[in-house]
């Protein structure tokens, strides 16, 4: 099943472990997330504090049209983003694109954001997600799976070169007893979610991590895919799901009107019918 591919820098010695994976929501800690695996001293750790990072991750794929061909029908894009697509470089080192072994270069690195990797091809193919972290916030790693959807539902109706098929998964990746550091420097950041700090509790000036990309700040407003990202917002989704159950209820008085049409008007039993005449009678 042959591609053609843009090839990415990769890294060789980058291994994939063994993992579950995250096809439904849920909240992530990434594998084998321990005391004992942490660099840091426990009195710069923060005992019973958690730190959530909200993360998106999914697929767009476009459909080439008319330049569409056996081996390149569809381009698409496989990524890891924030929520409100949020810049994740202050907490993700990189990540690692684990594709189809047909393609040229099959693991790919990306080490800065957007964490992203666009390709071009026809089939559909479950696609490894790793995620690394930065080494103050967890020396672990959460992987993921992500099946590629390059074909529309029946009831989207035909493909289009001018709407994307996107399929995106949300998940939060949960850090315990995170660094002074490490809450230090995500304090203030958009795209992690922070608990309540108690008061007069003061932490030390945010200092970077040393292997944190120091390349040009990501602007999430400008990315071109950015009009088709799914919103991942909780009032939206609040608003969801009261227009569906306001649906559901709906749909079951219908039913119910429909069912009472076909029985008809209750009609009186004989048993209605033999008590009456006695009473009469009597």
């Amino acid at each position: 099943m042959p591609h053609t591919t843009t090839p990415l820098p990769s890294k060789t010695s980058i291994q994939l472990e063994d993992v579950e994976s995250a096809a439904k929501p849920q909240r992530i800690i990434p594998t084998d997330y321990t005391d004992n695996n942490i660099n840091q001293d426990e009195n710069k750790r923060l005992k019973d504090v958690e730190i959530s990072v909200p993360v998106v991750y999914g697929t767009m794929a476009f459909y080439l049209g008319k330049k569409a061909n056996e081996l390149q029908s569809h381009k698409w894009t496989v990524y890891v983003r924030g929520a409100t697509n949020e810049d994740l470089g202050v907490v993700i080192k990189q990540v690692v694109f684990q594709l189809h072994p047909s393609f040229d270069n099959p693991i790919r690195v990306v080490e800065s954001p957007p964490f992203e990797l666009s390709e071009c091809g026809w089939g559909e193919f479950e696609i490894c997600i790793s995620i690394l972290f930065h080494d103050d916030v967890c020396d672990k790693h959460v992987d993921l799976f992500h099946l590629l959807k390059l074909y529309p539902d029946a009831e989207s109706g035909p493909q289009s070169t001018k709407k994307p098929v996107v399929v995106e998964t949300y998940n939060e990746i949960v850090f315990p007893d995170p660094s002074e550091n490490f809450l230090a420097r995500v304090l203030n950041h958009p795209a992690v979610y922070v608990p309540r700090l108690p008061a007069g509790f003061n932490l030390p000036a945010p200092v970077p991590s040393p292997n944190m990309n120091v390349k040009g700040k990501y602007d999430a407003k400008n990315h071109p895919l950015n009009h088709w990202f799914i919103n991942f917002s909780e009032a939206d989704e609040l608003l969801k799901l009261a227009s569906a159950r306001q649906q559901v209820q709906a749909h079951i008085l219908k039913l119910r009107r429909q069912l009472s049409m076909l029985d008809g008007p209750p009609q009186p039993s004989k048993l209605a019918y033999g008590h009456t005449w006695a009473v009469l009678k009597l």
